[in-house]
C-alpha cells in the first residue's frame, strides 16, 4: 500500500503562514492599558479589581459612579477618563491618604495586599461627607 501525499495549495500555505506570523507578532507586543487616565490605581490593573474597589466606594460613600464620573457631553453615559468633577480629584487625595495612614502606621509587617485598617468606610460610613452624624463622638 503506498502512501497517499497530501498536496495544499500554495494560497493556502500562504494563509497559514500570515496566521501564524500575526500570533506571533501579537504575542510579543506589549499589552496596551485598558484604562485611562489612572494616577493613583496601578495602570495594569484588572478590570475585575478595579470594579472591586470602584463598588467598595459606592457602599462606602452611598453614592452612584456619576458621583465622581462626570457624562459624556449630551449623552447619558459616563466618561470615565474625564477629570471634570471635583469630586473625582477629591476621591485620588482620599485614596492617597488612606494608603499612606495604612502603610505608615498599620503596615503589618510589610506584607504586600494585607488588609487595610483604615477604608473609605473608616469615616464615611455610607455617606458622601463624613460628619458627626457619620463617625458620632463618644459621650
Amino acid at each position: 500500500m503506498k502512501k497517499q501525499k497530501w498536496y495544499i495549495p500554495g494560497s493556502v500555505k500562504v494563509m497559514l503562514l500570515l496566521i501564524l506570523l500575526v500570533c506571533i507578532i501579537s504575542a510579543t507586543l506589549p499589552v496596551q492599558n485598558k484604562f485611562k487616565n489612572l494616577k493613583i490605581l496601578p495602570k495594569d490593573i484588572s478590570e475585575e479589581a478595579l470594579d472591586k474597589i470602584m463598588d467598595d466606594f459606592q457602599k462606602s460613600l452611598g453614592v452612584d459612579c456619576n458621583y465622581c464620573h462626570a457624562k459624556k457631553t449630551g449623552l447619558q453615559e459616563l466618561e470615565f477618563e474625564n477629570d471634570a468633577k471635583p469630586e473625582k480629584e477629591i476621591a485620588r487625595k482620599m485614596m492617597t491618604m488612606t494608603n499612606y495612614i495604612n502603610k505608615n502606621f498599620f503596615d503589618f509587617n510589610n506584607i504586600p495586599n494585607s488588609i487595610q485598617a483604615v477604608t473609605c468606610f473608616t469615616c464615611h460610613r455610607g455617606s458622601p461627607r463624613p460628619g458627626p452624624e457619620t463617625f458620632p463622638m463618644p459621650q
